[in-house]
């Protein structure tokens, strides 16, 4: 299945006054996360949007935390296409710190059509599910100069 992974920095406003991650922050990453993947196999929600009426809302998400992590933390989310179904794609993300998984989680997003004001879930088409379905690394990995500073 197809997969992509980006780095980010945990900032101070991610953190709660024990100096760790609040918890809403994981699923703010992977909402990041989701269109990021999205974006590294050329399928961009804004491009969708604009050019074939598609948008792809969440429907279910869920997270599991084992570690803390804190400001200035480095950290790698891993995402790969768990599922594709005929109207819904699952995807599952891993967050890590260095080698260190600090949770896991997944997001359920439906394939959705905007039509004269209405939306419809629709069959998620052929071509899309083959490159969703395909092994490797999405094309264009996130590399963040900031990171190193």
């Amino acid at each position: 299945m197809k997969r992509n992974e980006f780095q980010l920095r945990v900032n101070f406003g991610d953190t709660d006054a024990a100096g760790i991650v609040y918890y809403p922050n994981y699923f703010k990453w992977f909402d990041i996360a989701g269109h990021q993947f999205f974006r590294s196999i050329g399928l961009p929600p804004s491009k969708l949007m604009k050019e074939h009426h598609i948008i792809l809302p969440l429907l279910d998400v869920g997270c599991t935390f084992e570690q803390p992590l804190y400001y200035d933390d480095i950290i790698t989310i891993k995402t790969i296409v768990a599922e594709v179904n005929r109207k819904t794609i699952k995807l599952k993300h891993e967050v890590f710190r260095g080698e260190t998984r600090t949770g896991h989680g997944f997001e359920l997003r439906g394939w959705v059509k905007e039509e004269d004001g209405r939306i419809l879930a629709v069959m998620i088409p052929d071509d899309v599910r083959q490159l969703l379905e395909e092994d490797g690394l999405g094309s264009c990995r996130q590399i963040n100069p900031w990171l190193s500073a």
